[in-house]
């Protein structure tokens, strides 16, 4: 799938689709082979279940294979868990994090998995994947959260005596505000990466829940940006009235940049808002 392919799927998708996607690239394969790479068979990994006070959560989890670490919770993209997303935590994890990739769509049984970005657009994702959305609201991801969380401070290979990191993208870039929000003793970074949502007239609207006690990173796509231009004064006015650390920032690249498979993945605008992100986490 090419760019153009991808626009056009995501215009036949609806104009909220594109604040909440990403998509796959010829490059996918190389970027995800070098960050498995990364790790030098120093990581371990495997599929985990979290019980949630709603059921149980499937996820997989990286971490060193020696020491206790700081963890981070990467939740995907709307294309849900796939090899490029377990990619970027394996290779979080080689940086000495622990790192849980949560499924977003746990709460539907059975539901459809997509190999790629190119599977998901061209087998129907956005309308399958549309009723297991609807089950989304700030407070199940509160909850959920705090449930990854209390996971997370189970292990033996988690250092708790550090905070929580949180990175999301597009549909999942408000997660990680909302996490913050609901567990603010733990989670100590944000970091929405060309997130959809952040500035609306809702209560819950991201911008409205900016919290003193963690640090953010908000990317924002420069087609994001000329869709809403005004959302990055909006995002720097909420931390500045919570008193909050982060860094609010329009890159040079299209919604979607930061992940591997996707068409809009630019590297040198990814690995700069990777590099920032783990300063961010060493912070912890």
């Amino acid at each position: 799938m090419n760019r153009r392919t991808f626009a056009a799927g995501v215009g036949a998708a609806g104009g909220a689709a594109i604040l909440s996607a990403c998509s796959t690239s010829d490059t996918a394969a190389d970027a995800e082979a070098s960050m498995a790479a990364a790790t030098n068979g120093g990581v371990l990994g495997n599929e985990v279940q979290v019980p949630t006070g709603s059921g149980t959560m499937s996820a997989w989890f990286y971490h060193p294979s020696a020491g206790n670490h700081p963890a981070v919770i990467m939740w995907p993209d709307i294309a849900g868990v796939r090899p490029a997303a377990k990619a970027m935590g394996e290779r979080l994890a080689a940086e000495g994090f622990a790192v849980i990739v949560p499924d977003p769509y746990w709460r539907d049984e059975g539901h459809a998995m997509f190999e790629d970005f190119a599977d998901f657009m061209e087998n129907d994702g956005f309308q399958k994947v549309g009723p297991y959305r609807e089950k989304f609201s700030a407070d199940t991801v509160m909850a959920d959260t705090a449930s990854i969380v209390a996971w997370l401070d189970a292990q033996d290979v988690v250092d708790t005596s550090k905070g929580v990191g949180t990175r999301g993208h597009c549909m999942t870039g408000s997660w990680t505000i909302w996490a913050a929000h609901g567990s603010p003793d733990r989670v100590k970074v944000a970091a929405s990466m060309h997130g959809g949502g952040l500035v609306t007239d809702a209560p819950t609207s991201p911008n409205k829940m900016i919290v003193d006690s963690a640090t953010y990173l908000i990317g924002i796509a420069e087609d994001d940006d000329a869709k809403q231009p005004e959302a990055k004064t909006a995002l720097k006015a909420a931390l500045d009235a919570a008193g909050a650390q982060g860094v609010v920032d329009v890159y040079a690249a299209g919604h979607g940049w930061t992940v591997p498979d996707s068409p809009a993945y630019d590297k040198a605008e990814a690995e700069r808002a990777y590099d920032v992100f783990l300063s961010m986490l060493k912070a912890l």
